[in-house]
Formats: C-alpha cells, structure tokens, sequence
C-alpha cells in the first residue's frame, strides 16, 4: 500500500511532533514488496527533498524519516512501485521550480495514452520530465494548464487557478483513456507551490486532521521543559495534516472512536484547499 500526505502549519519547530501524534496512522507496512519513500519540503525560501527510492525495512514511519524536519509545509509519499522502476526519478514528491506533487493511484489506460499526455505539454516543461512514472506527467500536465493561464511563474498562484488547473488535468487524462476504453482514474494528488497546500481525492480514502490552540499544542510537547520555554504563543499554533491511502492496519472507517474524533474524511471527488493558519476549503471536483 502506498500512502500520501502533506502537512501545513504555523510552527516549523513541531512539524515532526505533528506527524508524530499520528504515527499509527502514516506507517506503512512492506507486505513483502520493496518500499521507496520521499518528503519535501520548504526551509528558508528552499524547496529541500528527501528521497529514498529503496528502503530496506519492513515498515516506512513517516515520523521517524521526517522527525527533524523543521518545516512549516511539506509533502510525503510512501511508494509501491506501480508504473517505474525504483529508482530516485521515480520517487515522489516530483519538484518543479516551487512546486512539489506527489500522487497515489494509476492513471487507467496509461500505457496506451501516455504518448498523447507527453506530447500535450509544452517542450520548454516536457525536458524537465526525469523519470517514467504516470505521476509525474500527470504533474507536467497540471503545469501545462498554469500555464495556459499565464500562472505558471507567479510567486504565488492564486487558489482557485490551482482548483481549476487540477480539474483541467483530470479530465484531459479521462478523456483520453475514456478514447481508448478506459475508466475514470482513480487517484489522489497532493501539492503545494510553497504557501498553500492542495489535495485532490478521487482514490482511496483520504482524511485530514486539525490541530489548534493550546491544549493541542500541549499535548504535543508534553513534559518536555527545553521545548516548552522555546515554544510561546501556544494558544496560535494551528497545524492541518492530510493524508490518506490507509490500509487494513489503520482507517478512517476501522479506527478507534478517538482517532475518528480527531479526523474528517474527504468527501469523494473533492478537491481540499488548506492555506496556512485556515480551515481547509472543500470543494467538490
């Protein structure tokens, strides 16, 4: 099973703590096939990776790879391979200049499509294509449509072009395989160009998760004293985690009465807005 998520928050200093709290729920199990994973991330005003396209181990702990990672925005994927070889081309998050994208799913009929995706994107975008994956071009694809809108070298893109560019890219790759017999693609997409954070849900089951205030931010630091006296203003933390593609080991609909307090599915089709310090705008797709 793969697993996709992204965080936004106000506090670079308990991302780590964040993806902690939910460890049960980012864990990835191998079931016998090989595990890469990535996380990128924006420190500094740099877009940083982290990329692993072989973990040996038998599980991936998102919190543990991320731990201390001192970001207040990033995106992660835990892969099983589907379409490429495992290598670092292959491994999610794709970057492109400020933006990361990482995506869950296959897109239905690809291999029978793929020219005609590739050949839609514009030379001076298709060179920077690395590796053989359905997500990356699927990323280029969306690129396109920003472009086209005259967006695609703003510092930052106004929400609803990232909205619209999403819906754009979905129904030219369903179009296309609709042409050759294909289902609609079921996938789920997540990004972000440095200030916000997008997620598209049309795959498996998605969920996102709030954490505001200071009893929250409480709970995070617990007893530990050095991280207390470093962390004021408590009561303005606000951290939003989504995630999804869970499996039998933890879901949204088989989780304890707790975690499902604390979490609130997608709705299907639905694109999810979250810009820092808000709650997260839900649209349908």
């Amino acid at each position: 099973m793969a697993r996709l998520f992204g965080l936004i928050g106000n506090r670079a200093d308990l991302a780590g703590r964040v993806l902690g709290s939910e460890k049960d729920a980012l864990t990835v199990q191998s079931r016998g096939g090989q595990l890469g994973w990535g996380v990128g991330f924006y420190q500094g005003g740099e877009v940083l990776m982290r990329r692993r396209p072989i973990d040996d181990h038998a599980s991936v702990d998102v919190a543990k790879v991320a731990s201390d990672v001192r970001a207040d925005l990033l995106v992660g994927h835990v892969r099983n391979a589907t379409v490429g070889s495992l290598r670092t081309e292959n491994t999610h998050p794709f970057r492109y200049r400020q933006w990361l994208f990482a995506m869950t799913g296959t897109l239905s009929s690809f291999d029978a499509i793929r020219e005609r995706l590739v050949a839609s994107v514009p030379e001076f975008l298709r060179s920077s294509i690395r590796g053989e994956t359905d997500a990356e071009i699927l990323f280029y694809v969306f690129l396109s449509f920003l472009h086209d809108a005259g967006r695609l070298n703003d510092a930052l893109t106004p929400p609803s072009f990232v909205r619209d560019a999403l819906r754009s890219c979905v129904a030219v790759v369903d179009g296309l395989a609709a042409e050759v017999g294909g289902a609609p693609s079921q996938v789920n997409v997540m990004l972000s160009d440095g200030e916000n954070l997008f997620a598209l849900h049309r795959g498996a089951e998605m969920g996102i998760h709030t954490l505001s205030g200071k009893s929250d931010a409480d709970a995070l630091i617990g007893d530990d004293l050095a991280l207390r006296r470093k962390t004021p203003e408590l009561a303005q933390m606000h951290f939003t985690l989504l995630a999804s593609d869970f499996d039998e080991q933890w879901s949204l609909a088989a989780s304890s009465p707790a975690a499902q307090s604390r979490w609130q599915a997608v709705p299907e089709r639905a694109i999810v807005t979250v810009e820092r310090g808000q709650q997260p705008h839900i649209e349908a797709l």
